[in-house]
């Protein structure tokens, strides 16, 4: 499928507006009101109600899902070194999946079965938002997988498709109407500013608003799907590596993207500039479960991690065109316990998170990992670590069971 620039145009009177109401639920409106959870007793006692019945369900289902991914929910007998991270209370116990700061003092945390919550102060309490015209019953049915904010401005996007803009530090919010003529799914969303963001989709097209999403602006010019097919066809060596479908998009600080098939057997890179995505062989037999970049910089290197506890990180400055990349397997003792996701917090620190809530710290830019206990006697799995380099380095992991932890070195 081609883009080639094309400019896909929303209708503005499809917006709906979120509103700070702290009583009522509105009717017979398209308002959509944001609210605290103690804000209306008949909707908090149906949504607590849901909330607890359903969290031991879910949990046992993400326990199948790990488990089947090489995780486990079950404590990791490996010597602690180091307690480097602290929970932090939260109003529910759903999935976490990605946390954002407008400031050092205000951001917004998101989760699974609608879970939403704010805080003003660096996310030592936080409040738990709904949104007042949506029934309880509706509203845990939506999985919110990403936030961004930047210069009070702020982008939430969840499943079944459902994406919110907020101009004012997140006071009201609106819906963003999606083109029915896009291509895929949206995967992801990045607040670039007033009335900017960059939004990606699940047949890997990229786009850009610059009217606070009333217009997007595609900026690669095919699919992946596309891409595949006619490198596939070209009788490139390799070429039969190419196929499957893409999940686990991520940005670098540069604009930069990485996608791994959802097979795990390849991956793909593109860069601004650039028509159209370009595949990589992962060169290993295992499969790959997540990739992404050394210090959020493309030209610094990539990491990728392997069924069985790998963690592979390439050289600097890797050749974006070739077929296979340059990996060096980490020193890290995961005993076979899958890790999810790792994070630079600058050159020489190294965090790496996964199954059972384990935790490996390395201080020699991730070729040496020690074991942290910080999340070891308590239950569930880690599937989030970020650092914010604007506000001092705070660092957070996010995971099953409403689980989050705060940096504190």
């Amino acid at each position: 499928m081609k883009f080639r620039g094309c400019v896909w145009a929303l209708s503005v009177g499809g917006a709906l507006g979120f509103v700070p109401s702290p009583v009522q639920r509105s009717t017979g409106t398209t308002s959509l009101q944001s609210m605290t959870k103690g804000g209306s007793s008949d909707g908090e006692d149906r949504r607590a109600f849901l909330t607890k019945t359903g969290v031991s369900g879910a949990s046992a289902a993400l326990a199948g899902i790990t488990t089947a991914a090489g995780l486990t929910s079950q404590p990791q007998p490996a010597e602690a070194a180091y307690q480097m991270w602290e929970p932090v209370p939260l109003p529910f116990e759903d999935t976490l999946y990605d946390i954002s700061f407008e400031n050092p003092d205000h951001g917004y945390l998101v989760g699974a079965r609608g879970a939403f919550a704010e805080t003003t102060d660096g996310g030592k309490t936080w409040l738990a938002r709904s949104f007042t015209n949506l029934d309880p019953e509706e509203e845990v049915t939506y999985r919110f997988q990403i936030c961004s904010f930047k210069d009070g401005e702020g982008w939430v996007l969840g499943k079944p498709t459902l994406m919110l803009h907020t101009k004012d530090n997140g006071k009201s919010w609106e819906r963003i109407p999606l083109s029915p003529k896009l291509p895929g799914e949206p995967t992801s969303i990045l607040s670039l500013g007033p009335g900017k963001a960059e939004m990606t989709t699940s047949s890997g097209a990229v786009y850009v608003t610059e009217n606070a999403g009333r217009n997007w602006k595609a900026q690669v010019k095919e699919t992946i799907d596309a891409t595949l097919n006619r490198i596939s066809s070209s009788g490139v060596s390799g070429a039969s590596y190419f196929t499957g479908s893409i999940v686990n998009q991520v940005r670098d600080d540069l604009g930069a993207y990485l996608a791994v098939s959802s097979r795990g057997n390849f991956f793909l890179t593109w860069e601004p500039g650039l028509d159209f995505w370009i595949p990589h062989n992962r060169g290993t037999p295992r499969r790959i479960q997540n990739m992404g970049f050394v210090e959020g910089d493309i030209k610094k290197g990539l990491w990728m991690t392997l069924n069985g506890g790998k963690l592979l990180v390439s050289k600097d400055s890797p050749d974006l065109t070739a077929d296979t990349f340059e990996f060096k397997e980490a020193d890290v003792k995961t005993g076979g316990y899958g890790i999810t996701d790792v994070a630079w917090r600058n050159k020489d620190e190294v965090w790496a998170v996964g199954g059972s809530n384990t935790m490996y710290v390395s201080f020699d830019g991730g070729n040496k990992f020690s074991f942290d206990k910080s999340a070891n006697n308590i239950p569930g799995n880690l599937y989030n670590v970020k650092f914010f380099k604007e506000f001092n380095n705070a660092g957070w992991a996010l995971g099953s069971n409403g689980l989050l932890l705060k940096y504190v070195g």
